[in-house]
């Protein structure tokens, strides 16, 4: 890359460039590690795919903090394991706050504290990068809930998780890598879709820690988030159509056994393809 005042500065690719790409931008920026990257904006001649007029493949997911996604397909992805690395962050930023600020030895630590932040945020989005391109490359329909991920940090009680989870990271990989595949993507009002039952639609107080959703008018019974799952899916599908309430709902009598995925087999594999077994009646 050639810049002027400075000239020709050699560049290691994360990735490769697509042949037919035309470069439109490039900025430069140096991160808190002293490291410096440049960031290119590219265009190509072909723009995303069409998206199918009749969806086939269609998933909603429910995102939380016990499992990170858990969608109507029976998968639930566990959240990522940051405990090593937060724990290597904060010994660090400790060992920091024994040096003289402005020091030699202080500013060497500085840079070991930026250097674990950014081992904690690299990991992270890994994870959702992978997820996110997942669920954009495997399905024609995506129904997400429209979530205020800045309001929910700010609630009180267990703000570390729920800033930790990135749930508004998440679903905006997901948007964009959803558009880039020709994937229909919708975020739907996320508020009841825990109480409401996706089989009859009745609403059912629930407390945070029963995990199980009961309904009491017509008896369905399944896991709290994959009820979830499919309110979230049924939204979806109505806000694309523009339609009143179906007298069907995506609820099958058959559902698919729930199969817990780890967040080690995401970042390794990239995939969260797996066979299933159809489960009883319910």
């Amino acid at each position: 890359m050639w810049l002027s005042k400075l000239g020709e500065i050699p560049l290691t690719f994360h990735r490769d460039l697509p042949d037919d790409a035309d470069i439109k931008t490039v900025t430069v920026k140096q991160e808190p590690t002293g490291k410096w990257y440049a960031i290119l904006g590219v265009e190509t001649p072909d723009g995303p795919p069409e998206k199918p007029e009749n969806p086939e493949r269609c998933v909603g997911i429910d995102v939380g903090i016990l499992k990170y996604a858990h969608d109507t397909d029976g998968t639930a992805v566990e959240s990522i394991d940051l405990s090593d690395e937060r724990e290597r962050l904060e010994r660090a930023q400790r060992d920091l706050s024994r040096k003289e600020d402005g020091s030699a030895n202080w500013e060497k630590q500085r840079r070991v504290v930026a250097e674990r932040h950014a081992e904690l945020k690299n990991k992270r989005r890994d994870f959702l990068h992978k997820l996110s391109n997942y669920y954009a490359r495997e399905y024609d329909f995506v129904s997400v809930e429209d979530l205020d991920a800045k309001g929910l940090v700010e609630l009180p009680g267990n703000s570390r998780n729920r800033a930790g989870a990135a749930w508004g990271t998440f679903l905006r990989m997901l948007e964009y890598k959803c558009e880039r595949e020709g994937t229909h993507f919708v975020a739907v009002n996320p508020r009841g879709t825990t109480k409401e039952c996706a089989s009859c639609g009745v609403s059912t107080e629930k407390p945070l820690w029963v995990r199980e959703h009961s309904c009491p008018a017509c008896g369905f019974k399944a896991d709290r988030d994959a009820n979830a799952a499919w309110n979230i899916l049924s939204r979806g599908v109505k806000k694309r159509l523009g339609a009143g309430r179906s007298e069907e709902t995506p609820v099958e009598a058959a559902l698919p056994v729930d199969t817990s995925v780890s967040a080690k087999r995401v970042v390794e594999t990239g995939s969260l393809t797996l066979k299933r077994e159809p489960s009883g009646e319910r």
